[in-house]
């Protein structure tokens, strides 16, 4: 796997890349130490047999420059992922986003649908999210790093009983890699997921919010949303509402399976992803 660390706009953007063929961005959860090749360790060398597979880490996360701007969070991300889609040389790319890396893939293609040539998305984030309480996943991750601050406890906490379905589909092993990487000094000093505050919250929430975005009806990327039946961390419905809203968007809602889908019901994700990249049915 080829790794490059690019600077997009003074932001160092780290990616791994594999395969050939149409390109094709993997973009990463949020959760405390996430990164891009652990969060689709169970895919990459699957879809690279078929796609140009590139993983970035998205800012704030694993070898990618810290902080980011919490005043419009998924339009900053968007931003430094069409950088990098400049940076590689490519006009257009399929894009497929997890939780936060679903939001910032369905933000890049509502300011520039031109760049996305198909889109999947696993539970995104802004969809539903800031309209009514948080849900107890997406409250647990928010306060990782308050109250006493990050600790394995915490982070074993969110993984096992929000992030997924079935908590013993989790080694050790990632757990404590996740944990490691969540205790970085500069991520400490900027967590890259808060709740929003201060003067300009309510303006960033209302940014966070695809539901108010009247784009969405218009939005021609043909889409394919894939939610886990249950989901702890981001709501099931807001799946029927995309497919809904957008025109060309379908849904398929996965059962017995949490926030986790690529990583959880990874044969599945995989046929399923390549196959509608493709155009195939």
């Amino acid at each position: 796997m080829q790794e490059t660390t690019y600077d997009i706009g003074g932001t160092k953007i780290y990616a791994a890349e594999t395969g050939v063929g149409p390109p094709l961005l993997l973009l990463h959860g949020g959760g405390p130490g996430a990164s891009g090749v652990s969060n689709y360790a169970r895919n990459i060398a699957e879809l690279a047999e078929e796609y140009r597979v590139i993983v970035p880490d998205l800012p704030g996360y694993g070898r990618s420059t810290k902080g980011i701007d919490g005043s419009d969070p998924f339009g900053y991300l968007a931003n430094r992922i069409r950088g990098l889609l400049d940076e590689l040389g490519l006009d257009k790319a399929h894009l497929v986003g997890n939780s936060y890396g679903g939001a910032a893939a369905l933000r890049l293609a509502l300011d520039t649908p031109g760049r996305v040539d198909r889109m999947v998305l696993m539970g995104p984030g802004g969809v539903g999210t800031t309209r009514a309480l948080p849900t107890p996943g997406l409250n647990c991750l928010l306060n990782y790093y308050t109250g006493d601050g990050p600790s394995r406890r915490k982070l074993e906490r969110f993984i096992r009983n929000y992030l997924v379905f079935n908590a013993a589909d989790v080694p050790e092993s990632a757990i404590e890699e996740r944990y490691q990487a969540s205790i970085d000094p500069e991520v400490i000093a900027a967590p890259p997921l808060q709740r929003p505050s201060g003067r300009g919250a309510l303006r960033t929430l209302w940014k966070m919010d695809f539901t108010r975005d009247a784009r969405l009806s218009r939005l021609p990327v043909p889409t394919l949303v894939l939610w886990g039946a249950q989901d702890k961390v981001n709501r099931p419905s807001g799946g029927r509402m995309l497919a809904e809203r957008m025109p060309n968007c379908d849904l398929y809602q996965v059962a017995n399976t949490g926030h986790w889908v690529q990583f959880e019901r990874a044969q599945l994700f995989n046929r399923m992803c390549a196959g509608f990249l493709a155009g195939r049915r």
